[in-house]
C-alpha cells in the first residue's frame, strides 16, 4: 500500500491532475472529492473533479459543488488520476474512466474492504470511517491547503459515512477530526440543517409509499422495500431523495437487516442493504450478486424485474440472520 509521503510526493510534483468518485454519488463521494480538489486548486493545480452522474439534488448546498463536471468521455490530458470512495475502478463509470485514461499514475484512495487495490498507487483502509476522513489525514500530513470549502466538504463526507457518526467504523479519530475543524471555525450546525433537516416535500411522498408498502422477513428481523418506477414518476423523484430513507426502516426494534430495491432505467435493480448486527454482513449477500461493500451497508445491482430480484436476495438475506440463531 503507497504512503501518504509517497502520495503527497506525486500529487506535489504532478501539474495537472484528474479527479473522481464512484456512480451515483453519495456524501463521502461528492464531499471527498471536492475536499481534495479545492486543495489542489489552492496549490496552483490544474485540476479536473469528474463524477459519471450529477450531484443529487440534496447535496447542492455543498460550496464549490459547481467545481464538479459530468463526464463526457473525453480524455483529459492530465498526468495523475485519483479515484476516491471507488471500490472498483469500474465503478467510476465508463465516460470517467475514459476521460482518464492519459493519466500516467492512477492513485486509489478508499474505505471498501472489497477494493482490489487497483492502480498503480492504492491506499485503502477498510477501518476508516470514510474516505472524507482519509483525505482529511491525507492534507494534514502534507501539509496541503485546508480552507474552510475543504472542512464543509470534508465533513459532510464524513457525517454522512458514518450515519452521522452513529456508525462502528467512527472512532475517537473521527471525533478529532471533527474537533480540530470545528476549532477551526467549522460551522457543524449549519451543515447539519442542510443534511438532515431540509428536504423537498417530494420525499415525504416517498417516505409514505415505503411505510405503506414496507415487508417483514425472517420473524421480523429483515425488513425491505421496492421502490417501483411507478412510485418514483407519482412522486418525480429526483437523484438523492431517497437518501437515508434506509435508515428508518432499519430503527425498527426486532429488524436486524434492511433493504431496499430500486428499478434503474437501464432495467436493473439497485439492491442497497444495512445491518445494525456486527453478526450480520450484508457485503456477503451482496457478493453473492455481483455487488460488495461493507459489512453493515453494502449494495448490488440485479437483474430484473424487480419483485424477482428481491425475492431472490431476502432469501440470501435470512439465511445470513438465520446464521445468528
Amino acid at each position: 500500500m503507497s504512503s501518504y509521503d509517497e502520495i503527497g510526493a506525486v500529487l506535489k510534483s504532478a501539474q495537472r491532475i484528474g479527479l473522481a468518485a464512484h456512480v451515483r454519488p453519495d456524501g463521502d463521494a461528492v464531499g471527498s472529492l471536492l475536499g481534495l480538489a479545492l486543495s489542489l486548486r489552492e496549490m496552483g493545480k490544474e485540476v479536473y473533479a469528474i463524477l459519471e452522474d450529477a450531484v443529487p439534488v440534496n447535496l447542492h448546498f455543498v460550496p464549490e459543488v459547481e467545481f464538479i463536471r459530468q463526464s463526457d468521455g473525453e480524455a483529459l490530458d492530465i498526468e495523475v488520476a485519483v479515484a476516491l470512495d471507488t471500490a472498483t475502478q469500474e465503478r467510476l463509470g465508463d465516460r470517467t474512466c475514459a476521460s482518464l485514461a492519459k493519466a500516467g499514475t492512477w492513485i486509489n484512495i478508499d474505505h471498501h474492504g472489497s477494493n482490489p487495490r487497483y492502480g498503480d498507487m492504492p491506499h485503502v483502509e477498510p477501518t476508516a470511517s470514510s474516505t472524507g476522513q482519509m483525505v482529511y489525514e491525507l492534507l494534514k500530513h502534507q501539509g496541503m491547503p485546508i480552507t474552510d470549502a475543504i472542512r464543509q466538504n470534508l465533513y459532510v463526507a464524513i457525517s454522512t459515512d458514518t450515519g452521522s457518526f452513529q456508525y462502528p467504523a467512527t472512532n475517537s479519530a473521527t471525533h478529532h477530526i471533527i474537533a480540530e475543524m470545528m476549532d477551526a471555525g467549522l460551522d457543524t450546525a449549519r451543515l447539519c440543517v442542510a443534511l438532515y433537516q431540509t428536504f423537498p416535500a417530494r420525499r415525504l411522498g416517498l417516505m409514505r409509499a415505503m411505510l405503506n408498502e414496507m415487508k417483514f422477513g425472517a420473524d421480523n428481523r429483515t425488513v425491505s422495500w421496492q421502490l417501483t418506477r411507478e412510485t418514483m414518476d407519482r412522486n418525480a423523484m429526483e437523484p438523492g431523495d431517497t437518501e437515508g430513507l434506509i435508515d428508518t426502516l432499519r430503527m425498527v426494534d426486532t429488524v436486524v437487516a434492511a433493504v431496499v430495491f430500486e428499478d434503474l432505467p437501464d432495467g436493473k435493480i439497485r439492491a442497497s442493504a444495512r445491518s445494525k448486527d456486527a453478526r450480520v454482513d450484508v457485503s456477503v449477500v451482496c457478493a453473492k450478486f455481483g455487488g460488495g461493500g461493507h459489512r453493515l451497508a453494502a449494495g448490488a445491482r440485479m437483474k430484473g424485474p424487480i419483485h424477482e430480484a428481491a425475492e431472490k436476495f431476502l432469501k440470501e438475506l435470512e439465511n445470513e440472520v438465520r446464521r445468528i440463531d
